[in-house]
């Protein structure tokens, strides 16, 4: 039930009963044509295994980490390692099948699932990294260090993949300028400031989780943020490819893909949540805007003067 909020915040909550025309817009069931640039309602492990083989350029899967949370009244429970080694074993079989052999895969998860993840992942692919990424709303512990990390594992299909470095720079001003016979070395000079493009490193802390004010927010519980989509869209893929994302949740993925001019196939398995992810990506027709991306680069934080 929606409550009432500021006129300031944005967060999406629309009802099922109000979203009638957005979940009419999902696909139900893959029939080797209709998979592209939409969302599945139904289970990924059913329809996943109904996609074309080598459909998808790059997977992006933020499944659920081994730990109770309440999805819309559908509650995930924390189990056991060799349970959830085995729930782990079972999706990325499903849609092992629809990655190219140039392709690429990253998922996401938190340090109790990290080991259990990259170690099952490594059966199947090539693992290239562990990035590990900065929550600005870590989960408070009385007795213990705050959890504000979270891990996302890239691995490839094979050594022939996709990686745009120069799609994926981090804008940086320059406090101390360094120059050689006059001429900025390795920075330039604008009328905003001197600046200096850098490559990322596998830590990212400029991450900002959406919040009430922002127009991606909605009401799902782990929404990830279009940024941190947008650096492995970017990375990952090129304009035209395919971004698979078997829990698409409130579509994070989706939505980022195709501001990135990429097309896009999500599923996800509750209804509401589809509602949400369609009213994102009409909302995307006509604002392609990434928070922190822009002028083709990723800004670090507070580098730009607004």
């Amino acid at each position: 039930m929606k409550t009432d909020k500021s006129a300031r915040n944005k967060t999406i909550e629309t009802t099922l009963e109000e979203g009638g025309k957005y979940l009419a817009r999902c696909f139900l069931t893959p029939d080797g044509s209709n998979h592209s640039d939409g969302i599945f309602n139904g289970d990924c492990l059913k329809i996943a295994k109904g996609l074309p083989p080598g459909c998808a350029n790059l997977i992006i899967a933020d499944p659920p980490y081994n730990m109770y949370k309440n999805f819309n009244g559908s509650s995930f429970s924390k189990t056991d390692s060799v349970r959830y080694e085995e729930y782990t074993r079972n999706w990325i079989e499903a849609v092992r099948h629809t990655l190219r052999d140039d392709g690429s895969i990253y998922v996401c998860c938190d340090w109790q699932c990290s080991s259990i993840i990259g170690s099952v992942l490594g059966e199947y692919f090539t693992i290239r990294n562990r990035i590990t990424w900065q929550r600005e709303k870590g989960r408070g512990a009385k007795a213990n260090w705050k959890n504000s990390m979270e891990d996302i594992w890239f691995a490839t299909a094979s050594d022939n993949y996709t990686f745009n470095l120069e799609d994926v720079k981090i804008r940086r001003r320059v406090i101390a300028p360094y120059r050689q016979d006059g001429i900025p070395k390795d920075w330039e000079e604008s009328s905003e400031g001197n600046f200096r493009d850098t490559c990322p490193s596998n830590f990212w802390d400029d991450i900002t989780v959406p919040f009430w004010s922002m127009a991606e927010n909605t009401a799902h519980p782990t929404q990830k943020p279009e940024k941190l989509m947008a650096k492995l869209i970017l990375a990952s893929s090129n304009p035209g490819d395919l971004v698979l994302d078997p829990f698409a949740g409130s579509g994070t993925s989706c939505v980022t893909a195709k501001k990135l001019g990429r097309h896009f196939t999500g599923i996800e398995k509750d209804s509401q949540y589809c509602i949400w992810a369609q009213q994102r990506l009409e909302m995307a027709d006509e604002d392609r805007t990434v928070q922190g991306y822009k002028d083709g680069v990723f800004w670090e934080r507070n580098a730009k003067k607004k």
